[in-house]
């Protein structure tokens, strides 16, 4: 969790986060397919694209340089360090930037910075979760200021959902239609929040520890549409699977450098399928696993290539099962489709 916050120990990301990334951590075997043990069936994670695209001067930067602008920053410009995005739906594309500190919205291929939020809105610090919301809105959250944040594009309004919330380190946010009900994630409070649409606090689940129903540090979550609630309870290293609820289903997960084991997992969401996708850091790539925990696949490795990443963070797979990974350090959003290769 320590990359949310501005304030890190630079020594710790120069000597742990760089050194990883200057290697091919993960010693797992590439696969591109998966096999389900109850229908036989095969799926396939194919490249679709990315933005920027890769003749852009975000992309092909050495190494050198992606040392020195991990360090020192860059200067804004399109894009520089997405850490999470969703599209909703009307197709537009919202990506949060936590080196930029702001919020792009793109259209027809072209990212800008929506005036109605930065007009009211200058000083997001540390922009991390995203979802959708009701009625075509948007909920981000800034675990600086500990505020979430309601967009309404169509009305060209931001505001702050309830803003006498105290919240301690806020990150991952997830709504569900099912329930009504608003979950974030409390970083600081090793907790998560269930709040109702006015932004009231309603249940309180966790604490700190590592049994069943406890965290430590969690960060992201996704809610898919049955209810269930999946959150990364990162410095568990393992991922947490919760009913509507908030009783713990199941959970899976510890820390290791090989395929199946976590070393910085990050974003987490699930396909039409109900596999559950894990984005890691420090393996530069994106692991897959059924509802059991039972690993599946992974793609992705360190790179700069058409589907590899550099640090990767949030990611999101919308009704068509495009999948959409924030590519953190190097700058980009890549986007792949999950798609069904018949039996075998």
């Amino acid at each position: 969790m320590i990359a949310y916050f501005r304030n890190a120990n630079i020594s710790f990301f120069i000597s742990g986060a760089i050194l990883l990334s200057l290697t091919n951590f993960c010693k797992a075997q590439d696969s591109l397919s998966l096999k389900s043990s109850k229908t036989n069936e095969r799926w396939e994670v194919k490249w679709l694209s990315q933005f920027p695209k890769a003749d852009s001067k975000n992309q092909k930067r050495d190494t050198k340089q992606q040392i020195k602008d991990f360090v020192f920053g860059r200067k804004r410009q399109d894009l520089n360090r997405p850490v999470s995005s969703l599209v909703d739906k009307q197709n537009s594309m919202w990506i949060l930037d936590q080196e930029n500190n702001c919020v792009f919205q793109m259209i027809n291929n072209q990212a800008k910075i929506p005036r109605f939020i930065e007009k009211k809105n200058k000083n997001f610090a540390s922009l991390v979760g995203i979802c959708s919301y009701k009625d075509n809105e948007l909920l981000f959250t800034d675990s600086y200021s500990n505020k979430i944040f309601v967009v309404n594009s169509n009305k060209k309004d931001c505001r702050i959902l309830n803003d006498s919330l105290k919240l301690n380190q806020i990150t991952g946010i997830a709504y569900s239609p099912l329930t009504k009900e608003i979950w974030v994630i409390e970083t600081g409070g090793h907790m998560l929040l269930v709040l109702n649409e006015k932004g009231e606090i309603i249940k309180k689940i966790g604490s700190r520890g590592s049994a069943k129903g406890e965290f430590n540090f969690p960060t992201h979550i996704w809610i898919d549409k049955k209810g269930n609630v999946y959150v990364v309870d990162a410095m568990n290293f393992r991922v947490q699977i919760l009913n509507k609820e908030g009783a713990v289903i199941s959970v899976f997960g510890t820390n290791g450098d090989a395929t199946g084991y976590f070393a910085c997992p990050k974003g987490i969401a699930t396909d039409s399928y109900g596999h559950i996708f894990v984005a890691d850091a420090l393996f530069h790539a994106v692991q897959v696993f059924d509802i059991y925990g039972n690993f599946l696949y992974r793609f992705g490795s360190q790179g700069q290539e058409e589907g590899q990443f550099w640090m990767p963070s949030g990611i999101y797979i919308d009704e068509d099962d495009k999948i959409y990974v924030a590519d953190s350090y190097n700058s980009r959003i890549q986007v792949f489709q999950l798609i069904t290769g018949g039996k075998k």
